[in-house]
């Protein structure tokens, strides 16, 4: 992937070597998602680790020095941050909007977002109410050791659907969810649209990686195969059936390998924002 003459980002916030104290904590991301439902219904979320509901007990952790390895990877989402911005501000455009930029903030541990506390074990995120990407990078090597999808370009992949979550929040594309969380749907109906937020942002992704390509010319022979491996790594059913064996497809949230390539490669493919409604799409 050329992106060396690219400049980095103005909106990559590093909370790594920050000083104080950080909340340590688990749940994954059914914390998270608990979290955003009570702010839908709304909560305030400061409640939920007020009682302790979510959330852990505060204590120092350690500040390591942040490796070269580090370093170049934090360039690396920069200048991807950068990339996306480029392209969507350019596509708001042709919609007769301005873009608003998100922040992508690199965190180490555990972070307080705008959704509540999270932890590096729930992978990156984007939460809607702060309107920010986060990222502990130590999820790259994780993708490298663990699920065998390395590679820059897979690197970029995950932050460009990222981002697409917040394109998809600025354009009022996921309502459908935000109005089943409201109305207290089940949790099979709400894991089900949650699959097609997630498939839209894989779109994203890839209409992003179009829409990036033809412009300034990017992509390295294997770049795709790189995301592809990525989203097959990162499907519902492979981590399933990495963890546990068996899959359930009625707890799917993210969805299956096969449908996140699939959708990514629809967007590469059409780079049309048009052809990303995966909400009305009867196949996914």
């Amino acid at each position: 992937m050329k992106l060396d003459d690219l400049e980095e980002s103005e909106h990559v916030e590093d909370r790594r070597r920050g000083g104080g104290r950080r909340v340590a904590m688990g749940g994954g991301i059914g914390t998270l998602i608990l979290i955003v439902a009570f702010i839908l219904l709304g909560g305030d979320p400061q409640a939920l680790v007020d009682t302790g509901v979510v959330g852990g007990s505060a204590r120092p952790q350690a500040e390591a020095p942040a490796s070269p390895e580090d370093e170049e990877l934090k360039t690396l989402v920069s200048k991807v941050l950068r990339s996306t911005e480029n392209v969507w501000q350019a596509e708001f455009s042709l919609l007769g909007r301005e873009y608003p930029k998100p922040n992508l903030v690199i965190f180490s541990g555990a972070v307080r977002s705008g959704c509540g506390v999270a932890d590096a074990g729930m992978g990156p995120f984007y939460c809607p109410l702060d309107r920010q990407v986060y990222i502990d990078l130590a999820f790259y090597r994780e993708l490298k050791q663990r699920f065998g999808a390395p590679g820059d370009f897979a690197q970029a992949y995950v932050i460009a659907h990222e981002v697409g979550h917040h394109v998809q929040h600025v354009l009022g594309l996921s309502r459908p969810l935000d109005e089943a969380w409201k109305r207290g749907a089940s949790e099979r109906e709400v894991n089900a649209l949650s699959v097609r937020l997630e498939l839209q942002a894989d779109f994203l992704a890839g209409m992003w990686a179009r829409k990036q390509e033809e412009s300034r010319s990017f992509l390295d022979p294997g770049d795709i195969e790189e995301a592809m491996r990525c989203a097959k790594a990162i499907g519902d059913d492979a981590l399933q059936k990495r963890a546990q064996g068996y899959v359930v497809p009625d707890s799917f949230t993210h969805g299956s390998s096969e449908q996140r390539v699939r959708w990514f490669m629809r967007g590469f493919e059409t780079g049309d924002l048009r052809r990303g409604d995966t909400f009305r799409a009867r196949d996914l």
